[in-house]
């Protein structure tokens, strides 16, 4: 056989060779050999240095390398040097010539062997070899004969291995597999492109008497309460049982209308047990009952509309890319729930079989995404588009029956989307057909249709909140085509894509569910995305980071864009997840102080809040003076109910509070029990209202000091200024001071640096903000203090800052300096502000900043609302964002006072009229916006405070809209009324 013949199917459209049937996953009693473990491994750079006859039985591979499977060969050997082949990260160009079906000769090919002996006794009957997901072709031979192969690398293959197995002695288990086939260009996902036998492998025995599939309805009727069950089985005759619901060893077939059935859904995800009797096996199964349907152009789950919280998710490990373990499944699943997130969207494949498992358990409903992109195409105009070309349509249909069979029992899957970003073409519209005739019992979604003529669902992603309401009141414009537009007018809506979770971010988000809240046909949306795919990697000394595109020497990458997830790439929660549990949250608390009421309103979809616990406090100065439990009563789902304050919370409401203190009541919702995903006591929702304040302005000094002029410097209290520049040297003695100075720079975010319709990072840097000089105009002291003129400009610019410093000191309270700061902008300037306030830096062994502001997190002027009024420590290394590109982190908003000081307890403390913006860290912005990873911020001599009146919002315009009119930072004058005092 020539070389050409032996590897056609490489480069063939035919999705593969020798296959069995696809067909439903489900366990049972009959054997099962798990086939992962340490396998042999060889890695060839193509075709031309694949090794002849490695298939044989006397092949000596014992000279080979070894490899886990499952895994991808090329994260082998991290976080240290990866021992075959390295990484690349794409997000939309294909690493190759678009050349359809061809692919480079230069094809890394992993030649993997394995020997095995059945177990004894093995039954009679059929066994099938099953492989979870191989990336991204493979063939395969058992004993030297070759089985076939196959394609779609996040589907399952199998092949019938009975008449090649034997029975009574050693198997060689021979896979090749190719990193680049034809099949690449239908996988072009945003995600590293990673290769091998990535999920597990096992050889199934059939025996004599076993089913071949099985496929469960299990229907639910609102207006009765009745349950329908029918059970499709071939094969082997089979009984059902199911013993809560009566049902014992009846025909499957049914139908069996049961009365009295808990639906499942998402909030109350009942799955009954049952299972499935034939002469060769059982089969366990777990019945959800349910109804998915659109009526009245709005989407119904059990006979009520559902509004999706949702999240993409992508598969990955820091350590080990897509290959998971289930300890990583559940806890994605368990930080989803606890994060009131109720939806995934398996973006952009099927995932691993047990993650849908546990989404039934846990409950999360799911839109089963099929592994299909073909998004490179797209950078050329879509000329040659697999979605419109008839050669690749098997294929197409195969990736869809693949997916469909094998996850239709999971009552978790409410919609079967048909891949993402493939542009348009009859292919498309054949896998919805053929799906629709397979299961109309789901809805069937793709973004890429915006005809809508072959969906259920209308789906965007990215549009900003304007477009967003738009479409809500049913304004949005014609369709292509526009017979369709009538039709698609009274489809339900879902942004399959939003709130871009890259860096600091995402911004809006509130804005976002408001208007999701707002419009009956906005059935909510999925956050891009769940993680960031960073790969674990450690410096010659031994300090970790996380690697992104380019790392490992693509010639073509995509930078840290793949670096966008709510979680970090170890799973831990970013200030994005934080601020996304809270927008949406789903019982919405009011606290009405003038009324001293609360008002509680469930936006559940399926159960009453009975199973939360209501809880009160209330604060003042963030000092605890009470708390307690309010009576709240089950608050229907979608319903509300309004309450009076308690008589004890109206009491300590209404005690005197001390002059200047702001109080405040917060009220919570929290699990009143344990629940399966969370404790009793964790939090679901919220709110806050302030009942007293906030603090007056900043009396008037009693007996204002004047400067002294010594030494060339002027000293002022408890301060000494240089009396050329009137910079602030030092503080009460000992404490030394650098500034402050106006600072109008921040380390530029990813929503900053990617900015769609043209970076805003670009415009900062061409307006020269990045590069302000400074210049004192005027110092002048007087009776009252000391003032001092700045004019604060970049090079080659006419347009300015003129900030007045007025420095001021009282006779009766002699440690105390304050400032009063009016900054103003000179002549037009050519975009927003990254900030406006001031810099300044203090002795390196500040250790600890106390307080009393927004906190405990992070937040900026569109990502504040999982933050709360209250009194918060926190070290300063513990106040920085690891995010993985560094960036602008870590501001705490509308902070009243705080103390910053050192092991001795020493330092300095600040005090706002009425408050401020307050960033404290060992490096500086310029360090931030230099560095590429987190190992490269060292920690400098100095540490480095901002104390800012406001800066630009976020956004997420990374990928999608850009900040809100509201939140930008435009040149205005600006007035900064700040106590400082040595402690």
């Amino acid at each position: 056989m020539s070389e050409s013949t032996a590897h056609h199917y490489l480069e063939s459209h035919s999705p593969g060779h020798g296959l069995a049937q696809p067909r439903a996953a489900f366990t049972s009693d009959a054997p099962v050999l798990d086939l992962t473990g340490t396998w042999r491994f060889r890695l060839a750079a193509g075709l031309a240095q694949v090794t002849e006859g490695f298939e044989a039985d006397a092949f000596d591979d014992s000279g080979w390398d070894t490899i886990a499977v499952p895994s991808c060969w090329q994260m082998d050997g991290l976080p240290g040097e990866p021992r075959f082949g390295t990484p690349t990260y794409t997000n939309q160009i294909y690493p190759f010539p678009i050349d359809p079906p061809h692919v480079p000769d230069t094809n890394p090919t992993g030649e993997y062997r394995r020997e095995f002996t059945l177990p004894a006794p093995w039954p009679a009957g059929r066994t099938l070899l099953r492989f979870e997901g191989v990336d991204s072709c493979f063939a395969v031979w058992l004993n030297g004969t070759l089985l076939g192969d196959g394609k779609g690398s996040r589907l399952p293959t199998e092949f019938d291995v009975t008449d090649t197995l034997r029975a009574d002695g050693p198997n060689t288990l021979a896979v090749r597999v190719h990193q680049w086939s034809a099949a690449s260009y239908l996988e072009d996902q945003d995600m590293w492109w990673l290769s091998g036998i990535f999920r597990p492998v096992a050889l199934l025995s059939r025996p004599d008497g076993a089913l071949t599939d099985v496929f469960v309805h299990a229907d639910y009727d609102h207006l009765t309460g009745h349950g329908t069950l029918w059970v499709h089985s071939t094969g082997a005759p089979a009984r059902l049982t199911v013993p809560e619901l009566g049902i014992t060893d009846a025909d499957p077939a049914g139908p069996h209308t049961v009365a009295g059935v808990t639906p499942w859904s998402a909030e109350q995800p009942r799955l009954y047990e049952a299972e499935l009797v034939t002469d060769g096996e059982r089969i366990p199964l777990r019945i959800g009952f349910r109804r998915i349907g659109v009526q009245d152009g709005l989407i119904l789950a059990n006979g009520r509309p559902v509004l999706f919280r949702g999240v993409n998710r992508h598969e990955w490990n820091p350590d080990t890319g897509r290959t998971l373990s289930h300890e990583d499944m559940l806890a994605d699943v368990l930080l989803m729930k606890r994060h009131n997130i109720n939806a995934v969207r398996t973006s952009h494949y099927p995932p691993d079989s047990a993650f849908l498992e546990l989404c039934d358990e846990y409950g999360l409903w799911v839109i089963d995404e099929c592994d299909l992109e073909t998004h490179g195409f797209g950078l050329i105009g879509w000329a040659g588009n697999p979605s419109d070309d008839p050669r690749w349509r098997e294929s197409f249909l195969d990736r869809m029956r693949r997916m469909v069979e094998r996850d239709k029992n999971h009552p978790s899957v409410v919609m079967w989307s048909l891949g993402n970003e493939a542009g348009h073409g009859s292919n498309l519209r054949a896998m919805a057909e053929w799906t629709r005739e397979r299961d109309p019992e789901r809805l069937i979604h793709y973004e890429g249709d915006d005809n809508c003529d072959y969906v259920d669902v209308y789906s965007q992603m990215y549009t900003d909140h304007n477009g967003l309401g738009v479409i809500g009141r049913g304004h949005e414009s014609v369709t292509r085509d526009p017979a369709q537009d009538a039709r698609r007018r009274t489809m339900p809506f879902i942004l399959c894509e939003y709130a871009h979770a890259m860096g600091n971010g995402p911004g809006g988000l509130s804005e976002y569910q408001d208007l999701f809240e707002s419009y009956p046909r906005l059935h909510g949306g999925f956050v891009w995305e769940w993680i960031d795919h960073g790969i674990r990697r450690l410096t010659p000394d031994g300090r970790e980071h996380f690697a992104y595109g380019g790392d490992f020497g693509e010639p073509v990458h995509d930078d840290n864009f793949v670096c966008d997830g709510l979680v970090f790439a170890d799973r831990t929660p970013s200030p994005g997840l934080t601020e996304y549990k809270k927008a949406v949250e789903p019982v919405r608390i009011t606290v009405d102080p003038a009324g001293g009421t609360i008002r509680v309103r469930s936006h559940l979809h399926t159960i009453d809040t009975a199973h939360l616990r209501f809880r009160w406090t209330v604060e003042d100065q963030g000092r605890l003076q009470g708390d307690g439990e309010l009576a709240v009563p089950p608050v229907a789902a979608g319903a509300a109910t309004e309450l009076t304050w308690p008589e004890a919370l109206t009491k300590l409401c209404d005690a005197p509070l001390e002059e200047g203190e702001e109080r405040w009541v917060t009220v919570s919702a929290e699990l009143a029990e344990d629940e399966p995903w969370a404790p009793a006591g964790h939090e679901i929702a919220w709110s806050q209202a302030a009942i007293a304040g906030p603090a007056p302005e900043a009396p008037p000094l009693g007996s204002p000091l004047t400067p002294l002029l010594a030494d060339g410097t002027y000293a002022l209290g408890p301060a000494v200024f240089d009396a050329v520049t009137g910079t602030l040297l030092r503080l009460g003695g000992d404490l030394d001071v650098d500034g402050p100075r106006l600072d109008l720079w921040r380390a530029p975010t990813d929503n900053d640096l990617r900015t769609w319709g043209g970076p805003l990072a670009e415009a900062w840097r061409n307006a020269g903000l990045d590069r302000l000089e400074h210049r004192a105009v005027r110092v002048r002291p007087h009776d009252g203090g000391l003032d001092v003129t700045v004019r604060t400009a970049p090079a080659g610019a006419d347009y300015a800052m003129r900030t007045v410093f007025r420095w001021a000191a009282d006779a009766e309270d002699p440690g105390l300096l304050r400032l009063s700061l009016t900054t103003e902008p000179v002549g037009t300037w050519p975009c927003p502000l990254p900030r406006i306030g001031i810099r300044l830096a203090l002795p390196q062994d500040i250790e600890t900043v106390d307080w009393f502001g927004l906190g405990p997190g992070e937040a900026y002027s569109d990502t504040t609302a999982a933050v709360r009024v209250g009194r918060f420590t926190a070290g300063v290394d513990d106040l920085q964002t690891p995010y993985v590109l560094p960036q602008e982190n870590g501001n705490r908003r509308q902070v009243r006072h705080a103390r910053l000081t050192g092991g001795q307890g020493s330092g300095l403390a600040v005090t706002a009229s009425p408050h401020l913006d307050l960033t404290v860290r060992r490096w500086t912005s310029e360090d931030l916006d230099q560095a590429r990873h987190t190992t490269d911020l060292r920690p400098r001599d100095r540490v480095y405070v901002n104390l800012d009146a406001g800066q630009q919002g976020i956004g997420s315009g990374a990928c999608g809209p850009a900040t809100q009119p509201q939140h930008e930072l435009i040149a205005r004058p600006v007035t900064l009324t700040i106590g400082f005092r040595p402690c």
